[in-house]
């Protein structure tokens, strides 16, 4: 396919103005994609934003948008929640799918997915595509070159999705329809909580580096029980307050934090600690020599050049240019459905872990970048 990939964005929320159009709009972009409709069921908000980002056509219903020949593919905007119901009309209408993280909320929904696209021919991206920083490969090729020594535990963790963070993003505190979105979606069933939303990074963080897990257990809850956005109360549905513990084999161990305070790593980086030396964060830290820090200036993922260096959001765009260069050349991707799964698995794990009390193994495995890829 040598023209432009026509992408169709599913949903003008916050993820679909920032992540999508922003970056999918801009100039250095046109001689491969462009924005052929959005979609989105508040009515006049997927008009306001094709007039403001250059949107061929605009749709109310989804349905409506899967219908337009010009859409070759779709970036999924939309609560994770809904996520499997509209990969598989994608998939029925022969359109190639972005997912915005998470893929979906279950083992076997994911599953489904996989297959069905295969069958179909239809090309699947799941974001977060994380092992496309490039000091996240470096850690990777430390770990497998033994610079560590023997591992013995790691921690990465957030308290971005449990907080305030989403009730203040600037598309939820405006009075026109693109900036009063409603976030109440991420404290409801069954898409919502920070597990899904933000710990998913951590996630594909440190399995990518480390590789799968095999088993996970945890402890969780809610700990705020209501938010407060606009006037109105909203009833949190989803555990805000996970901790994770994942075997990686061999004794070792990883905690995965998501909760309402107390973040002590940097973002979504995990440190990892072996028996001669450590990663903090983007620091090598050897026991016998000098701390090297890892995250060069100006490194980016491959395709987040010029401006997109300086917006928000940029590792979506990656993501779903890395769907473009498949689409257009035919050209692998290591952000794969595959992985995705697994990190559902541990995430759908992982609750069914603090409800039972019970250690679950792990039903799903993903091939991580070997050395000579790095």
């Amino acid at each position: 396919m040598s023209q432009r990939v026509g992408m169709g964005v599913v949903g003008a929320g916050a993820i679909g103005i920032r992540g999508a159009l922003m970056h999918l709009s801009q100039e250095d972009v046109q001689d491969r994609v462009r924005l052929a409709a959005i979609c989105d069921p508040v009515p006049g908000r997927a008009e306001a934003a094709a007039q403001k980002y250059g949107v061929a056509r605009w749709y109310l219903t989804y349905e409506e948008l899967l219908a337009d020949p010009d859409v070759d593919a779709v970036t999924l905007c939309t609560p994770i929640g809904l996520h499997y119901q509209q990969g598989l009309m994608a998939i029925d209408a022969g359109k190639h799918i972005h997912f915005n993280k998470t893929m979906t909320t279950r083992v076997d929904e994911a599953t489904d997915l996989i297959q069905r696209a295969a069958a179909k021919g239809v090309h699947i991206i799941a974001s977060p595509g994380m092992m496309l920083f490039p000091h996240n490969r470096r850690i990777r090729r430390l770990i497998l070159e033994g610079k560590l020594g023997t591992l013995s535990w790691a921690i990465a963790g957030t308290t971005a999705g449990s907080g305030q963070y989403h009730l203040q993003e600037e598309f939820r505190t405006g009075q026109d329809v693109l900036t009063s979105v409603d976030p109440s979606w991420y404290f409801k069933k069954p898409g919502g909580g920070p597990q899904y939303d933000v710990t998913v990074y951590c996630l594909h963080n440190i399995t990518g580096i480390l590789g799968p897990a095999r088993r996970v257990t945890a402890l969780s809850g809610i700990a705020i029980p209501e938010r407060h956005y606009q006037g109105r109360t909203i009833a949190t549905e989803m555990d805000d307050n996970t901790i994770l513990m994942l075997d990686f084999g061999n004794a070792m161990t990883a905690v995965i934090y998501a909760t309402v305070a107390g973040s002590i790593t940097v973002g979504f980086q995990p440190n990892i600690y072996g028996t001669e030396g450590s990663v903090v964060g983007t620091r090598f830290k050897p026991v016998a020599g000098e701390e090297q820090e890892l995250k060069l200036p100006d490194e980016f993922p491959p395709h987040v050049s010029g401006v997109h260096r300086e917006m928000r959001e940029f590792h979506v765009f990656e993501d779903m240019m890395q769907l473009v260069d498949l689409i257009r050349e035919g050209k692998p991707s290591i952000v794969t459905a595959e992985h995705a799964r697994h990190v559902i698995d541990i995430i759908e794990s992982g609750y069914r872990a603090a409800e039972t009390g019970q250690t679950q193994e792990l039903r799903t495995t993903f091939d991580p970048l070997p050395l000579a890829d790095l």
